[in-house]
């Protein structure tokens, strides 16, 4: 692996860096590579440091340091309940904690530099006091754990743009999803995971991925079920002939995607939806109706106001905002207060279409419920959004500007990744309390019976790609993981979600243990649950984690349909993705299923002369300790295609395929609901089969004692660390 192609750093350089949370070096797994000095500089740059002299560094480390002792408190205090904390505060001062219910505690002199283990959760304000100063910081006491699963159970994978019914307007949407969950919940299933929902970026084409988004803190619009939208009852006359002729023209849309072939078109299946909504505006909002949309824009606050000011800003300026007009580009710039009074009605309506989206996501939560489903819908929470989007003009304070969150380059990427999506910047994010990442988390949550976490370790570091710099030359950047997990758990915990983190590929030493600590639930996928400390053979499923979501493919995976018939290989091969020959991918293919085939017969689950199919796979899923076991939705009618192949781009049609049988023709929702394996893998999973094995000697040979497990060391495998701009 090469090293980043640059001088050492000088110490002052490397001591400054170090102070703010700058890793000056990076193991990608074949040894330690330093961080050349210009990544240094550019990423402190972004961190509001001067660096690029060492005179500059040594003055911007001795600031800092002078800084520091000048402060009574850190920024932000977010401590555990049930601990005793210490606080590095002079024996003199007073605390006083100002809770958020109008309490007040005040500790007694002499004791002050310990905050009490029965704090009550929440956000708080801390004081401290000295003869000589006083200093005020946020105080979150957050809970040891985060609430857990009800009970081991399964559910769905989908992508819900991909999942279409008879009704829908060309793409999956909310009144898909609630009947999804109906059935879903009727087959025994405890939940529904989808795709992120997040706002998309108004440009014409769109950015199809979910995982770029314009804004992570409101949904997108495009998922409404026009028909369910309450106003939609309220139409009359010339409206109503509209609406309906609207209606006609989308069934026109869903045809040719359910056509053989057929794509989803996200921006035509929008355009049919604006003038839908249009409509469905103009109708007069009763009393109650008007007092409702009224209190969901009071709780939502500021954020709801801007995010809705960007958009209007959009349809004038453009989806861009970093190209609008100079006095624009801030919330607070000088012209923006007279363009939204300009703009007044525009941003209303896209005020009004988040209320819609929130609206039918509460009640597809309270569908799932309904069908008896114990967790519900499971969202997921991408790992950041677009930099051209509204959350980068709406939080430009809090985020690193001219940084691209990526990964550092590895054995099986030795070119890196960027992902280009700016990153919290970790000292504007503990100076704001921590505010804009619980209120996130709190949206994320509001609707959901659990949510997942886009690249969970990004809570602990992130790999910053400064602005014209290659992704091999980039850095960690530290954030203070005890803040960013109990910021997490406290608002799981009020909302009463439980937490998957998405944690494939490298991860440092001590995370998974830290998030299984604080009951955060990990992703373990079957073809990378190996034992590297054993020569990389198949981990039993006795020795799975038992916290952990358990799948045997991804949205950015090949399919279980094409894994077991080698497609996954030939199509990386069409599209020239492949980084060996043809027949070497082949037979490393042919090997890892001729593994797969062998465990499955020694442990009885799969009968000899039975082909290895998807079933027999699902039966060792059902066989591990794993919480949650997921079944992606595609695999009940055999779709071979992958719903993004990482590495492309215009390619291959990333997030834009509807779920489809073995030959390519798409299935609705209604029709999936008939296949012979919709009732076969539930029932499977419900038995939970208990691997039976047969030992080498054959039949009646005592098997041999298993040998004391070991953690395993988990890997990913080249496709699935060759992520790019994905989830």
């Amino acid at each position: 692996m090469p090293a980043q192609d640059a001088p050492a750093p000088p110490a002052e350089l490397v001591a400054l860096a170090h102070a703010y949370g700058v890793d000056t070096r990076y193991n990608p797994g074949s040894g330690a590579v330093p961080v050349g000095a210009r990544t240094l500089v550019a990423v402190l740059a972004a961190l509001g440091v001067e660096a690029g002299t060492p005179e500059a560094a040594r003055e911007a480390l001795e600031r800092h340091r002078a800084a520091l002792a000048a402060r009574l408190l850190p920024p932000c205090v977010v401590v555990r309940a049930g601990r005793r904390t210490a606080l590095d505060v002079p024996a003199d001062a007073r605390l006083t904690v100002e809770l958020e219910d109008g309490g007040r505690w005040e500790l007694p002199r002499g004791h002050s530099h310990w905050l009490p283990a029965d704090l009550p959760l929440g956000r708080h304000t801390l004081t401290a006091e000295t003869p000589e100063r006083s200093g005020r910081a946020p105080l979150i006491v957050a809970p040891e754990r985060l609430p857990q699963l009800p009970g081991r159970g399964w559910g769905f994978l989908a992508q819900l743009y991909s999942v279409l019914s008879d009704r829908s307007w060309g793409m999956g949407d909310l009144g898909d999803l609630v009947e999804l969950a109906q059935w879903a919940g009727g087959l025994g299933a405890g939940f529904v995971q989808i795709n992120p929902l997040h706002a998309a970026l108004p440009a014409v084409p769109s950015d199809p991925s979910p995982y770029r988004p314009s804004s992570r803190r409101f949904a997108d619009p495009v998922h409404l079920r026009i028909e369910a939208v309450p106003e939609y009852g309220y139409l009359t006359g010339e409206q109503r002939a509209e609406a309906e002729e609207l209606g006609r023209r989308a069934a026109r849309l869903r045809a040719e995607v359910l056509s053989h072939d057929g794509l989803i078109d996200r921006d035509a299946v929008w355009a049919l939806k604006r003038e839908a909504l249009q409509l469905l505006y103009q109708v007069p909002r009763g009393v109650g109706r008007e007092a409702a949309f009224q209190a969901y824009q009071a709780r939502e606050g500021e954020w709801l106001r801007r995010h809705a000011l960007w958009n209007a800003l959009a349809e004038v300026h453009g989806a861009d905002w970093h190209g609008w007009p100079k006095d624009l580009r801030h919330p607070d710039g000088p012209q923006t207060a007279r363009a939204a009074e300009e703009l007044a009605d525009r941003a209303e309506f896209h005020r009004w279409l988040a209320w819609q989206v929130g609206q039918q996501l509460a009640h597809a939560q309270r569908a799932a419920e309904t069908a008896g489903m114990p967790v519900g819908l499971i969202h997921d929470l991408a790992v950041g959004a677009h930099p051209d989007g509204a959350d980068a003009w709406v939080l430009q304070d809090v985020l690193a500007g001219g940084i691209s969150v990526g990964a550092p380059p590895d054995a099986f990427n030795a070119h890196g990744q960027d992902w280009g999506l700016p990153p919290w910047r970790p000292d504007a994010l503990a100076a704001a309390g921590y505010a804009p990442y619980a209120e996130l988390l709190r949206a994320a949550a509001r609707h959901a019976g659990a949510i997942r976490v886009d690249h969970v370790m990004g809570l602990f570091r992130l790999w910053w790609v400064p602005a014209g710099h290659a992704p091999t030359e980039g850095a960690y950047v530290r954030y203070d993981a005890e803040a960013m997990l109990g910021v997490l758990a406290l608002e799981a915990h009020r909302a009463g979600t439980a937490v998957i983190g998405e944690d494939l590929g490298t991860v440092e030493p001590g995370v998974r243990e830290e998030l299984a600590a604080r009951g955060i639930l990990g992703t373990s996928v079957l073809w990378f649950e190996r034992d590297w400390q054993a020569k990389g053979e198949i981990l039993p499923p006795e020795r799975w984690r038992p916290g952990s979501l358990a799948t045997l493919t991804t949205h950015d995976l090949p399919s279980t349909a094409a894994r077991l018939s080698g497609e996954h290989v030939e199509l990386r091969h069409r599209l020239g993705l492949l980084a060996r020959a043809l027949g070497e991918e082949q037979a490393e293919a042919a090997a890892e299923l001729a593994d797969w085939r062998a465990e499955l017969l020694r442990l009885g689950l799969l009968a000899e002369g039975e082909p290895l199919s998807a079933q027999a796979l699902y039966r060792f899923l059902a066989a591990t300790p794993a919480g949650l076991v997921g079944v992606w939705l595609p695999d009940l009618v055999g779709d071979p295609r992958p719903q993004n192949l990482p590495g492309t781009w215009d390619q291959y049609p990333n997030w834009r395929l509807p779920v489809a049988d073995a030959e390519g023709h798409p299935v609705t929702l209604d029709a999936l609901a008939a296949v012979p394996a919709a009732r076969a893998l539930p029932d499977l999973l419900r038995a939970g089969p208990q691997p039976q094995p047969s030992p080498p000697g054959g039949p009646g040979t005592p098997a041999p004692a298993d040998p004391a497990p070991a953690d395993p060391v988990r890997k990913a495998d080249p496709a699935e660390r060759a992520r790019v701009n994905d989830g």
